[in-house]
């Protein structure tokens, strides 16, 4: 018998000083059974990291929203979709092969990928050329002690703070706080 995700609740108070964007956001996080909370957490603070393209680029008619994860690979880990349907921004977490991220750059109007583990400068050197010509593409790495650190902040139910300031987010709960400031390597 196949195991069931487990599902994680998020409420999480976002102040994106950068972009002057103040909201509450009540998510739900269907973690796979594969998936680490590392992972999870790492797609947490993307989503966290995008939360004002809803006022940005589609003001506010828009759903940003997780998506099936590792469980359906055609899918992203988190979106902004418009309510025509148009994939605004697709967000992958973790070491994407180039042909996926190729499909998904003709699917979205932007493709972000955030790699996240020890292996990542490897995983990067490897497949940099094949996606140097996605101009739709950026990729950032989360500093392998922030994805773990952020580890520590997953509960079945949390209540988390994002705060957005400089090009950092600072994630805080009662567990602790952990500051993440993403490098962009395309």
């Amino acid at each position: 018998m196949a195991i069931k995700s487990t599902i994680f609740k998020a409420h999480l108070q976002i102040a994106d000083i950068d972009h002057g964007y103040y909201a509450d956001h009540a998510l739900t996080l269907a973690r796979h059974p594969s998936e680490t909370d590392e992972r999870m957490m790492v797609r947490l603070a993307a989503l966290a990291i995008h939360a004002h393209d809803l006022n940005d680029i589609c003001n506010g008619d828009a759903t940003l929203a997780f998506g099936a994860g590792l469980s359906d690979p055609d899918d992203p880990d988190a979106s902004l979709t418009d309510f025509t349907g148009r994939k605004r921004v697709w967000i992958e977490v973790g070491q994407p092969e180039d042909k996926p991220l190729t499909k998904a750059c003709s699917k979205a109007d932007s493709v972000v990928v955030y790699c996240f583990n020890h292996a990542a400068e490897v995983w990067w050197k490897g497949i940099e050329n094949k996606l140097s010509r996605l101009e739709k593409l950026q990729v950032w790495r989360i500093p392998t002690e922030a994805s773990q650190a952020l580890a520590a902040l997953a509960e079945r139910s949390m209540q988390l703070q994002a705060t957005i300031q400089e090009g950092a987010l600072t994630l805080s709960s009662n567990l602790g706080s952990v500051v993440v400031e993403p490098v962009r390597w395309k």
